[in-house]
């Protein structure tokens, strides 16, 4: 025995005791226990504080709907705040502390908002701290800011880490009571792909509270049985820990798996949460019911539960709130509740029933057509006053009362993506709606089915629906069938303070004040009072809220309608939602297939987007790092560089549509590309502005590779997948990223042939006749390794682009390098490409900037006229291809040995120096190594039309002020002699 208030039987395991500590002191437990009823059987009623009025609040429930026991658990940087201690799983050494208190639990400082409730009604932030307007920034606001919230966080490192995962079935059964078990049985010998989640630890459900017969054995007897079955078929995957928080379009659903939560510290290689998608074909909703409050003067004081709640502690805990309990109902479910209690030797106090026709009951005293007006106690409830049928007043002493005014369907997940539930009037309760989400399905008592008898059938018959199955469901074992009377009583009226919803301190006079204001919609309702927020999100709320306004309105309680449901059911770490995406990992370093080869080399990493990029290659002479780039430029255009260009995009768009598809993504025509062809390609936005370039290489009539810069792979892929399911959903076309499937090399300068055919295969000859310029293919090399080989050039040699699976890049780099020594082989990093880029003439990133047209960039010859595409229309607007407009142009100094910025304006010879004059600016620019000399790209307007005129570059940032000369932007070999050698 761990505590005064622990009983005989229960589910908990008694031989495995566990130590834990409450706000500093230390108490016992038994595995199987959770925090709430451990503390219950040790008489600690007292576990929280409520948002506003800061009043005592004790457990209310047994599981997920709980509002006021909320506790920080752990300490240091494992500190999780607003944890429910109703779900939190007794382990050994757990250490909790009680929440929004100060400086404790039992002496709180705030609890004298209390004192001044007639001040902080509904709505009170909206009226007051208006005045004066000076006082709100350094004096309201801060007290405001400092008195809101729950718990806090540690502010520290969170040392665990939290996964993602992602699992496929043809159903997916929500809730592991009666209903879902049933179902799970069904389908699981119906063979299908099945997932059984449940939020609880120990699967059952309700029947884990109930002291219920199953084909003439305990109920929990037939649990265990049926889970043994459940987990021998291969087919079926239980997930016990594990909360389904959402239901999405197309079978999705969010689920949160608590892997580690009840550890003191997650076991080696485990996460601490897991957080699933799981992708169904049907969806099965066996989430039970919520009972429900009914609202009284005073009724939130410690002791005052729900009656379900206490019928939970006493049969699966084995503890119960108090030696004497009393009941206050509006139907039969209270009085299962009393005979449980009997039957553990507690006492029942009386049974306080609304409705005056009650069941027989000789056991108990029985006030019919009763109500409780009023509850004394502070840190704990005392005693109860009633007022019977005939008006009179009955004080009863007792310690903890259990109140049922019915059960809610837990409908939440059938009623996301704005489905509205319905009103059911003969069990007084909402139930999920007529259309329901595609592919949902619900069984039992999440559809107003109350019996154990109707939850075992509608399980059963609802998973084979769910799955279109011809089988026939396996026998419906024996159960208890009773109907559900459920009286519709949702408050007392004349109440000063009944409490509504107990985390935020909503009161029926709270709903009344919303109404007398004009606040009178529900979704008005839940804002002006707070009804409904927060971690509760009204799970055990809601229902009496809207019955008070629908009073107040005049109108049956289905008119005033009801919230709308969103995820998440239940409160979510924001850990478990970003998995592993945090620190490095929120934008992980990605390294190329020979980065740990070009590490070996000394090279110097950049960061281009989220790659590490070899920069260049110094070495041990060099002083700086012009040396380096320099020396590759050179020897590159001497005799044979290679470059990793493996960062840049790669989409593979297959289909018998791909031709015509690639033909309206991109302004220039590909629709006659010829097999084994590649061919440069513009991409324009749809307002006419250039979005990005690249190639497309044709291997097959259906298949083709295209290439994006690598600043824009992700953005690229993006567009035309936007563009293939919103655009073009009819063409038969499929687009995939492979950037990461391939190592692709740039081969460049006059040996870069002679090297390939060292490593290409023989049969796959390549010189000019049989691979000429813009060719492309699939080969093999050293020996039968499958690759590709494109003859493209951006740096103005003769150059190659081979690509080999991304496995075999590191090795393929070493074998380049080894064959290339014969030719003095160097390689080459960004920095080198760039130079060799801007050499050529070709735009790059720093021109395509979001603001120039194909037009600005000498490119409008691209735009094909004769077909349509993305951004055609617009892009011949006048403001786009102006005669005036921007042009791109080289530019290079007077004087070689000034130094260029990108950035810089340039000006007229002559003439002020203002933005009123400013014709252009620089916007790439590098030291050349072949012209010994700065060069640089510029936008300047009329720039066609001004080659070989000389002008100012200005910089008022680097306070340079020089001559320049505007030149052809392709300042290398402008005949393409040598690419095409």
């Amino acid at each position: 025995m761990t505590g005064v208030n622990r009983l005989e039987g229960g589910q908990v395991f008694r031989q495995k005791m566990l130590s834990f500590r409450f706000d500093g002191k230390n108490y016992t437990g038994f595995a199987g226990d959770t925090l709430a009823s451990a503390l219950l059987a040790h008489g600690v009623r007292l576990m929280g504080r409520s948002f506003k009025y800061h009043r005592p609040r004790g457990p209310f429930t047994a599981g997920s709907e709980e509002p006021n026991a909320l506790v920080e658990l752990r300490t240091g940087p494992r500190k999780e705040p607003n944890s429910r201690a109703t779900t939190t799983e007794l382990f050994d050494g757990l250490v909790a502390n009680s929440q929004n208190r100060w400086p404790s639990l039992a002496f709180d400082i705030l609890a004298i908002n209390d004192i001044f409730w007639r001040f902080l009604s509904a709505g009170f932030y909206y009226k007051t701290f208006m005045w004066p307007a000076a006082f709100w920034e350094k004096l309201y606001e801060p007290m405001i800011r400092r008195a809101a919230g729950l718990g806090q966080l540690s502010w520290a490192h969170d040392p665990d880490f939290y996964d993602r995962a992602f699992h496929h079935c043809d159903l997916l059964i929500i809730g592991a009571g009666p209903a879902g078990l049933m179902a799970a049985l069904s389908a699981g010998r119906a063979k299908a792909e099945v997932v059984l989640a449940d939020e609880d630890f120990r699967l059952g459900g309700r029947l884990n509270s109930e002291t219920l017969a199953i084909d003439h054995v305990p109920a929990t007897h037939w649990v265990e049985k049926t889970l043994a079955e459940l987990a021998s078929m291969p087919n079926v995957r239980i997930m016990k820990r594990t909360t389904v928080i959402g239901g999405f379009d197309h079978g999705i659903y969010a689920a949160i798996e608590r892997v580690s939560d009840h550890h003191p510290v997650p076991e080696f290689g485990q996460p601490r949460q897991r957080f699933w998608r799981l992708y169904c074909r049907s969806a099965l909703l066996c989430s039970g019911a919520i009972e429900r409050p009914i609202a009284f003067h005073n009724n939130d004081r410690p002791g005052i539960m729900l009656a379900g709640a206490i019928r939970s502690y006493v049969n699966r805990f084995a503890v119960t709130p108090d030696k004497t309990i009393a009941l206050y109902t509006n139907n039969d479910s209270a009085y299962r509740t009393a005979h449980d209690l009997a039957a553990k030797g507690v006492a029942v106090a009386a049974i306080i029933d609304t409705r005056a026709n009650t069941p027989p009951c000789n056991d108990f005293r029985v006030f019919k057509g009763a109500h409780i007006v009023n509850s004394k106690g502070y840190f704990g409830l005392e005693k109860i006053h009633i007022k019977d049928s005939n008006g009179h007043c009955h004080h009863i002493k007792c310690g903890a009362v259990g109140v049922s005014g019915g059960w809610n369907p837990t409908l939440h997940l059938a009623c996301h993506g704005q489905h509205r539930p319905q009103w059911q009037h003969d069990i007084a309760t909402f139930i999920p709606p007529a259309s329901l989400p595609t592919g949902l399905w619900v069984a039992g008592a999440a559809t107003g089915m109350f019996s154990t008898h109707q939850a075992l059938k509608s399980g059963a018959e609802q998973a084979l629906k769910a799955l279109g199955s011809q089988a026939s469901p396996p026998p419906i074992p024996q159960a208890e069938d009773a109907p559900m009377a459920q009286h519709a009583f949702f408050y007392v009226k004349g109440s000063k303070r009944a409490w509504i919803d107990q985390q935020n301190d909503v009161t029926t006079k709270d709903v009344i004040l919303s109404h007398q204001e004009g606040f009178r919609a529900v979704e008005h309702l839940k804002r002006y009072t707070t009804l409904g927020m927060a971690t509760d999100q009204g799970k055990t709320a809601n229902v009496i809220g809207l019955a008070v306004m629908a009073d107040q309105l005049g109108q049956p309680i289905e008119k005033a309608g009801t919230t709308m449901y969103r995820p998440p059911y239940t409160a979510v770490s924001i850990g478990a939602l970003a998995g592993r995406m945090r620190e490095q990992n929120y934008r992980p370093t990605r390294h190329t297939p020979s980065h740990f080869w070009a590490k070996e080399q000394g090279a110097v990493f950049v960061e281009v987007g989220q790659w590490l990029r070899a920069g260049w290659f110094p070495l041990p002479t060099d002083t700086n790092w012009r040396q380096a780039v320099d020396r590759e430029v050179r020897k590159t255009r001497e005799s044979v560089g290679v470059c990793d260009c493996s960062t840049f995009g790669k989409i593979d768009v297959q289909g018998r549509d791909a031709a015509q598809f690639l033909n309206f993504v991109y302004c220039n025509a590909f629709a006659k590309l010829a097999i084994g062809k590649v061919r440069y390609g513009l991409m324009l936005r749809e307002d006419g502005i250039a979005m990005d370039d690249g190639t497309v290489a044709r291997f097959a009539p259906d298949h083709f590779v295209v290439t994006t810069t690598t600043a824009n792979a992700v953005t690229v892929y993006q567009h035309m997948e936007f563009v293939r399911q919103c655009l073009c959903p009819d063409m038969d076309v499929q687009v995939i990223s492979i950037t990461e499937s391939w190592a692709q090399y740039a081969i460049a300068g006059p040996q870069a042939r002679n090297l390939l055919q060292k490593i290409i295969d023989p049969e796959y000859p390549i010189d000019n006749a049989n691979f000429p310029f813009m060719a492309c293919g699939e080969i093999t090399l050293c020996g039968g390794l499958k690759g590709r080989l494109f003859r493209i050039s951006f740096s103005g040699e003769l150059a190659y682009e081979i690509a080999v699976p991304t496995r075999y890049g590191d090795a393929l780099m070493r074998k380049i390098m080894m064959a290339g020594e014969a030719f003095d082989i160097t390689p080459y990093g960004t920095e080198a490409l760039s130079v060799m880029r801007i050499e050529k003439g070709h735009p790059a990133g720093n021109e395509f900037n979001g603001t120039t047209s194909a037009h600005n960039l000498g490119l409008g010859g691209l735009i094909s006229a004769k077909k349509d595409c993305i951004g055609w229309v617009l892009s011949q607007r006048d403001g786009l291809t102006a005669k005036d407009s921007f042009r791109l142009v080289g530019v290079k100094p007077c004087d070689p040995s000034a130094e260029m910025f990108a950035g810089a304006h340039l000006m007229d010879k002559k003439g002020p120096i203002d933005a009123d004059h400013d014709q252009g600016y620089i916007t790439s620019c590098a030291f050349s190594p072949s012209l010994e000399s700065y060069i640089g790209l510029a936008l300047i307007k009329r720039g066609h039309d001004r080659i070989g005129e000389k002008m100012r570059l200005v910089s008022p940032v680097n306070k340079v002020s020089f001559a320049v000369e505007i030149t052809p932007p392709c300042f290398i070999d402008p005949k393409g002699e040598r690419l095409r050698a």
